[in-house]
Formats: C-alpha cells, sequence, structure tokens
C-alpha cells in the first residue's frame, strides 16, 4: 500500500508557522481592511436613502451619457430595497463590494501593467491567474478563516482574491493590443517609459482596463454572498439565514435587493466602457 502523502500537515504546520511568526502582520491587514471597508460604510450610511437615492439617480444619468431610463430604473429598484426595509444590509452589501473591487484593483492594475512589460512575469502570474480562476469560490473561505476568523474582513478578503484575476487579465491585454505604430511614435518624440505609459498605453488600454473593473465588480458582488458564511454582513447574511429558516419571503427580498444592485453596477460601468 502506498503510504499517503502529509499534504495536510505540511499545511498545518505552515499555518501554525505563518500565525506565530506572522501573526503581527495578520493584525495590520485587518486593522487596514477594516479601515477601508468602515470608511465606505459611514459614507453609504450617513447619507438618509432619500437624499441619497437622487444623488446617485444624478450620477448614473451624468456617467450613463444622460441616459434617463437608466437613472429612473435605479431610482425605481433603489426605492423597493428602501420600502422592503434593506437598506442598511444593502448598502454595507455596497460597500463591502466598492471596498475589495478597490483592493483588488489597487493590486491587480498594477501587477496587469508589470505583466504587460515582462513575458516572463506575466507567464509566472498567469499560471498562478488559471489556478484562482479555477478554484471554487469556497475553498477560499477557508484560509481566510484560518488567519482572519469570522466577520466582516476576512470575507472581504476572500472577495479580494476572487475579484482580482480579471483586473490583472485585461489590464495586461489592453496594454499588449496597443498598435505596435503608437509605441513607435512615442518612441520616436523621445517619451520616457512613464510618459509613454501613462500617455499611450493606458489611455489606450482603457476600454479593456474598464471590462475588468466590470468583471472585477461582479465577481465581488457575487463572492459578498458566498462570504456570509463566514460572518460577513449585508444581504448575503440575509439570503444565508433565509436558507438555514427556510423563510421564502425573506430569502426571496434580500436576492432581490442583490440583483437590483448587481444590475445598477452593471449598467453603470458598462456605459463607462462605451
Amino acid at each position: 500500500m502506498i503510504p499517503k502523502l502529509p499534504i495536510g500537515d505540511l499545511v498545518a504546520d505552515l499555518v501554525d508557522w505563518i500565525e506565530f511568526n506572522l501573526g503581527w502582520l495578520l493584525d495590520i491587514i485587518t486593522a487596514g481592511f477594516k479601515t477601508v471597508l468602515n470608511g465606505f460604510a459611514d459614507i453609504l450610511m450617513i447619507i438618509p436613502p432619500l437624499i441619497f437615492i437622487p444623488i446617485l439617480a444624478i450620477l448614473v444619468y451624468l456617467v450613463s451619457h444622460r441616459n434617463l431610463r437608466l437613472a429612473l430604473l435605479s431610482i425605481a429598484g433603489l426605492l423597493l430595497i428602501w420600502n422592503l426595509q434593506l437598506w442598511d444590509l444593502s448598502m454595507m452589501t455596497l460597500a463591502l463590494v466598492i471596498a475589495s473591487t478597490f483592493i483588488a484593483l489597487l493590486i491587480g492594475v498594477p501587477l496587469g501593467i508589470l505583466a504587460s512589460g515582462n513575458d516572463t512575469f506575466d507567464a509566472v502570474i498567469r499560471v498562478l491567474l488559471d489556478f484562482m480562476q479555477t478554484m471554487p469560490p469556497f475553498v477560499y473561505l477557508i484560509p481566510a478563516v484560518i488567519f482572519f476568523s469570522l466577520g466582516n474582513v476576512p470575507g472581504m478578503i476572500a472577495t479580494v482574491i476572487f475579484a482580482m484575476p480579471p483586473a490583472i487579465r485585461l489590464t495586461n491585454l489592453g496594454i499588449r493590443q496597443i498598435p505596435t505604430e503608437l509605441i513607435e511614435v512615442a518612441d520616436a518624440f523621445g517619451a520616457t517609459p512613464r510618459q509613454k505609459l501613462l500617455k499611450v498605453q493606458l489611455p489606450g488600454a482603457l476600454p479593456t482596463i474598464m471590462t475588468g473593473v466590470n468583471q472585477c465588480i461582479m465577481l465581488a458582488l457575487s463572492m459578498a454572498v458566498i462570504a456570509s458564511m463566514i460572518g460577513a454582513a449585508g444581504l448575503g447574511y440575509q439570503v444565508l439565514v433565509g436558507i438555514q429558516r427556510v423563510n421564502i419571503a425573506m430569502g426571496f427580498e434580500a436576492g432581490l435587493a442583490i440583483v437590483i444592485l448587481a444590475i445598477i453596477l452593471d449598467r453603470v460601468t458598462q456605459s463607462v466602457v462605451r
């Protein structure tokens, strides 16, 4: 009989080593993520719903190139969420999505830029991204719980990891698709690598990068629901409680609010891409 490889024991020993030697770093990460999440949550919740909704509708109208129908549908959807008494939970979910997307882009876009200019790094990170995108979402919850216990922070960390790959891939792809002629013109005018990146490559790749932002937001929203299993607050937890109690009304209303948020975020980011 072939002996069993001690993979699980090795991972357990690694986790113990990290917790013992890098506990201070985990505390710093926890504090940083909590600060970002609480900051977005405070901003979203400090404004009364009946003031926040028209302000958001105006922003949607302007960002979507004066799409009045989208603005009116946003008002109707948000008023429905408010009427269902799910406003605070929705804002908590929205804060989790925005904070996770912000951190995912803060990490993912620079990595995509680096991958676009370095084939060796691109080959290495491509394998890692393939691994991240084929991993079942629930698996991300395991290390998050092990290192950061339960609550919003581990849910946010799992969401960041799950939502990051599209930002890296599409930033890399967008810059690599810039026509060679544009790069040659920039070189002919004596542009520095920084000027070439900021004034030629990033503006030319912006539509592709914004598509990555859209995908990042959608993945963050889907993962925010799954993260409720490890204590992340918001609409996802409401859905989870509805399932556990077989409360159809509770689960359906929370699910409907998630769908409304997803449609608004998707349409707005698609309008920005166009």
